[in-house]
């Protein structure tokens, strides 16, 4: 794809780029949520990726292309970018290089032409890869000497503030920071990283993706509610951030919050979430990865029942996949649509994937992709 992208950019803008940089998508094992609590997050790269080729402009000028939509070259002026201005998929390359702007960095202008193959709307980080991969090249281009953890940061910044979207770090770290072969144990409070090596083809096992090609439009405002919620929950048990919350003193603090009911489910699923994040660790690193396949199952009911954010597609993704052999499945991502992820065993791949075609088929709804999660590298300049 580096070479069509390449291709692409000389016909757009008659002059080889510079260069030609990917960042990947990824999916979350573990860690719903957590991530704007100051929590614990389990993320990996996928195979699928943003493309961009890139060259630098020194006249204060941004030219955006994407091949995944219709339409010519977006021009947009430096010095005119204003936070939520831009409804369009170019307000996440753009506020990119709003926020290495607004924090000092010298960047005069860029070509961009992008393509990729994350798919969007399926809570896959489609808009993460699109800014890290730019990130990623204009960090290099105007030699600005930050590290991937900065990038992402000023990634989410962008999105935040220029796109105007609430959402954590979690989708740009991984996108930046994963490696081949390895889930990323994160801690959002410091930023701290430990890479867990996640192999499940050499344990006989897959963990399958199913997007249920559902985005149910109200996900925004809810996810914004549940937000308000959590840091609602914090301010009344008097800590930072529910992270704060010690599993082992769970019960007395539900107690404390007394009869705000939402409340109380909202800090159940997230200090129970983060101590699920920490026994998957445990698991992948004695080795036991099959024993991961019952805490994704637990994670899905607690985002079902005290998040309330899954929906009747994704949860018939895990009851259909249990039912048929799966060791476990959960729901994935922000919530209401998206994906859910399957894990099993090689020989029951095949069944699980035509059962789960077969009940979507039954009840009506839209037909699903299936495909295989390999933990795969993460973002990098192709040439």
């Amino acid at each position: 794809m580096g070479q069509q992208v390449r291709d692409g950019f000389v016909e757009l803008y008659g002059t080889e780029p510079e260069g030609v940089w990917s960042a990947p998508g990824r999916v979350n094992l573990i860690g719903e949520h957590t991530d704007y609590n100051d929590g614990f997050v389990m993320p990996f790269a996928l195979p699928h990726t943003a493309v961009a080729a890139v060259s630098r402009r020194t006249d204060g000028i941004l030219r955006l292309h994407s091949a995944d939509v219709e339409g010519g070259v977006v021009e947009l002026t430096l010095d005119a970018l204003t936070p939520e201005s831009d409804k369009n998929w170019t307000a996440y390359p753009a506020g990119v290089l709003w926020a290495l702007r607004e924090a000092g960095h010298p960047v005069t202008g860029a070509d961009i032409h992008l393509s990729s193959t994350v798919p969007s709307g399926a809570g896959l980080s489609s808009s993460a890869a699109l800014e890290v991969v730019v990130a990623l090249a204009v960090n290099d281009l105007f030699e600005l000497g930050l590290q991937r953890w900065q990038l992402a940061r000023l990634c989410q910044r962008g999105e935040n503030v220029y796109v105007g979207a609430p959402t954590g770090i979690m989708d740009q770290t991984a996108s930046a920071c994963c490696e081949d072969g390895h889930a990323l144990f994160l801690d959002t409070r410091d930023l701290s990283q430990k890479q867990i090596p996640l192999d499940l083809a050499a344990e006989g096992m897959r963990l399958l993706v199913v997007d249920t090609q559902v985005k149910h439009s109200h996900s925004e405002g809810e996810y914004g509610k549940r937000r308000a919620g959590c840091e609602k929950g914090a301010a009344l048990l008097d800590v930072d951030a529910l992270r704060d919350v010690p599993y082992g003193e769970l019960d007395a603090a539900l107690a404390r919050l007394g009869d705000e009911e939402e409340v109380v489910r909202l800090v159940r699923h997230v200090v129970t979430e983060d101590e699920r994040v920490e026994r998957v660790v445990g698991l992948l690193e004695s080795g036991d990865v099959r024993a991961i396949g019952p805490v994704l199952v637990e994670g899905h009911a607690s985002l079902r029942d005290d998040f309330r954010i899954s929906c009747p597609e994704l949860d018939l993704v895990v009851d259909t996949a249990l039912a048929s052999g799966a060791l476990g499945a959960r729901m994935t991502g922000g919530g209401f649509g998206g994906s859910a992820i399957v894990l099993a065993d090689v020989a029951d791949v095949n069944t699980i994937t035509k059962a789960v075609e077969e009940a979507f088929a039954a009840a009506g709804f839209t037909a699903p992709r299936v495909f295989e999660a390999v933990p795969s590298p993460g973002a990098r300049r192709l040439s």
